[in-house]
């Protein structure tokens, strides 16, 4: 009975120690890259929000800081991040039966090119986007609009770090 308990804990302990290996820190999957730089991100969509691009840049320089191990510069990074916002919109999902919408959709994209100097195999020019569902009756002003763009820009910062360092 002993020997099953020791086993048990044994497996259990291996699991837990495979977990946190693989769901540490993002490292980059080059060793050589040791700094990154994130460039301004130009808003080009149709729609423009004051400060958008601005806010974006920072969140995934905030993202890269904390989740890498990689130190930030202001030029000549081994690793560099670029691109635009391509679209702003706010459209009607559902409706109901007096044709108003029931649902509104917020949907923020971004085109990012991501260069490696370590690795040029590693390159990648990409279309993110995501979006945050809120009530037809509702505005999207003042603390709600915060929301749902710190939401999208939440997920849209992981989407890029992952498909660019993390390789998931």
């Amino acid at each position: 009975m002993k020997t099953l308990k020791y086993i048990v804990l044994i497996i259990t302990a291996l699991t837990f120690v495979g977990c946190k290996m693989q769901y540490g820190l993002t490292q980059p999957t080059t060793t050589k890259a040791k700094t990154f730089q994130v460039n301004y991100f130009q808003n080009n969509a149709p729609l423009i929000e004051p400060g958008l691009e601005r806010d974006f840049t920072n969140s995934l320089t905030d993202l890269v800081l904390n989740q890498t191990s990689l130190a930030l510069v202001r030029s000549g990074g081994d690793i560099i991040y670029e691109g635009e916002i391509t679209e702003y919109r706010i459209s009607p999902t559902t409706a109901t039966a007096d044709n108003t919408a029931a649902q509104n959709r917020l949907t923020i994209s971004v085109n990012v090119r991501f260069y490696d100097k370590t690795d040029e195999d590693a390159e990648l020019e990409q279309r993110f986007s995501f979006f945050y569902d809120y009530a037809g009756n509702a505005q999207l002003v003042g603390s709600q609009k915060d929301t749902a763009i710190t939401e999208i820009f939440d997920r849209l910062t992981q989407d890029i770090l992952n498909a660019t360092l993390a390789k998931w």
